[in-house]
């Protein structure tokens, strides 16, 4: 399935975007580097696990801020070899409205320079430094089916469960525990109750963690079982 379109953006204080069709800021109003590193990195413990071939996925990749953190992490630990990095995402953010979020982060600026050109002649396939980038468009509940690959961490950074409820069905999760390595993980920013049911009944060993700028639960998990699929999720269509 292509990308449906590109998505229309407000901007809070001309430099955070908001969804408009989810009225939804696209990273925390207190600060998306620091919230992407409590929720993701930490929430995956990826500063104790990463190595050569290490492959995360993400569910949402936004503003690509989540893989900046990732790649300002790998280069500090300056460890030799490649990461691999899949993201999945429905609307992808047009390039020039990508450079003004990024603008917000100057620390990153040095490794968002090549992925804003490659995103602006219309790449998916990206390399960065130590990061082999795959950028898979189109709804999730249709491409991840198709993926044919696994990941040993997940970035789930849909937007909010209540506004976007397609990204947090029993159904994806279920997908997202299939491409998941044995003891893999995910991180997430929502607690909700239905999630953590569904990554549940998925295979993963759930547990909530202290959320960041004072919200009060987030998600981590560890896969532990052998995923079965529900009925609705059997199918492939891809």
């Amino acid at each position: 399935m292509p990308p449906t379109a590109q998505p229309e953006l407000d901007w809070k204080d001309g430099a955070i975007p908001i969804a408009r069709a989810f009225d939804d800021p696209y990273f925390s109003l207190a600060g998306g580097l620091a919230e992407t590193r409590h929720v993701f990195l930490s929430g995956n413990d990826l500063p104790g696990r990463l190595t050569h071939g290490f492959h995360i996925a993400e569910l949402g990749f936004g503003t690509g801020l989540n893989l900046l953190a990732l790649a300002l992490l790998w280069q500090e630990a300056g460890s030799p070899g490649t990461l691999r990095f899949t993201s999945f995402e429905a609307f992808p953010m047009a390039a020039p409205d990508m450079t003004r979020a990024l603008a917000v982060f100057p620390e990153a600026a040095a490794i968002s320079a090549p992925l804003l050109a490659a995103r602006a002649a219309g790449a998916t396939e990206i390399a960065l430094p130590g990061i082999q980038v795959a950028l898979i468009l189109g709804d999730a509940r249709q491409t991840l089916p198709a993926w044919r690959e696994k990941a040993d961490a997940w970035f789930l950074d849909g937007f909010s469960p209540a506004k976007n409820p397609e990204m947090w069905g029993e159904a994806l999760m279920a997908q997202v525990a299939r491409h998941t390595t044995p003891g893999g993980s995910f991180a997430t920013y929502t607690a909700a109750g239905h999630v953590r049911r569904a990554l549940s009944a998925a295979g993963f060993a759930v547990t909530r963690q202290p959320g960041f700028a004072g919200k009060r639960h987030m998600s981590t998990g560890r896969l532990t079982a052998t995923p079965s699929l529900p009925a609705s999720a059997s199918h492939n269509p891809g």
